[in-house]
């Protein structure tokens, strides 16, 4: 299983929390909430400490414009990768909430909880109080375990990807072949080297270092 598989896998369904969007009282006796899935960032963190290790991830929290944006950095092949999200403020605890929300939203690009998003929000029967979601019945909460528990992980797209094997073997060449200098190339493609560049961007590297070969 590589890296990305590992990091995206589904959590166990007794971890997934139901958040209530909106309530419906058309029937007064059985009223129902539309539920929406998350998971808790400390779950983020038992992920990313099982899967790369304790030693080879970490973030920080930039600001831009007022908003909290978490980094999240993974160390693949000795190299720190970054990915980053952000988050405005929460009703509860803002500046806490903003925090955990982007920690969360940057692990969602290394596929940490994706799937949750493509998972239905299905209506829960639920207690209220003072007209207001109270908590999820019995009833309730089995139907949202069963929607959790038939969740399935993504598959990771080609954009996701980084090069294989081959593709990095032919990128040397190409470069070798030019002389290219690897530490203008990367920088000129965005990349810290040339094993980090995506599977969708490999035509284009491999066009670039083409063209260089034709001026020289």
């Amino acid at each position: 299983m590589n890296m990305f598989d590992a990091l995206s896998r589904p959590f166990p369904a007794e971890a997934i929390s139901w958040r209530a969007q909106s309530v419906s009282t058309k029937n007064p006796d059985a009223p129902k909430a539309m539920a929406l899935a998350y998971i808790d960032a400390r779950d983020v963190m038992r992920r990313l400490d099982e899967v790369c290790g304790p030693g080879n991830w970490q973030c920080d929290y930039p600001h831009a414009n007022g908003k909290t944006i978490c980094r999240i950095g993974i160390k693949v092949d000795g190299e720190w990768i970054w990915k980053a999200n952000g988050a405005g403020d929460t009703d509860i605890e803002a500046e806490k909430g903003a925090i955990s929300d982007a920690f969360k939203r940057a692990a969602v690009l290394w596929g940490i909880g994706r799937y949750l998003y493509d998972l239905d929000s299905p209506w829960a029967e639920c207690e209220l109080r003072n007209g207001k979601w109270a908590r999820w019945t019995e009833q309730g909460l089995a139907k949202l375990r069963r929607a959790a528990g038939s969740a399935v992980a993504p598959v990771l797209s080609r954009q996701d990807q980084l090069v294989t094997e081959d593709h990095l073997i032919r990128l040397q060449n190409a470069a070798d072949d030019v002389q290219a200098d690897l530490q203008a190339f990367c920088k000129f493609m965005g990349v810290t080297s040339l094993k980090t560049i995506p599977q969708s961007r490999f035509d284009e590297a491999m066009t670039a270092l083409s063209k260089k070969k034709k001026a020289a």
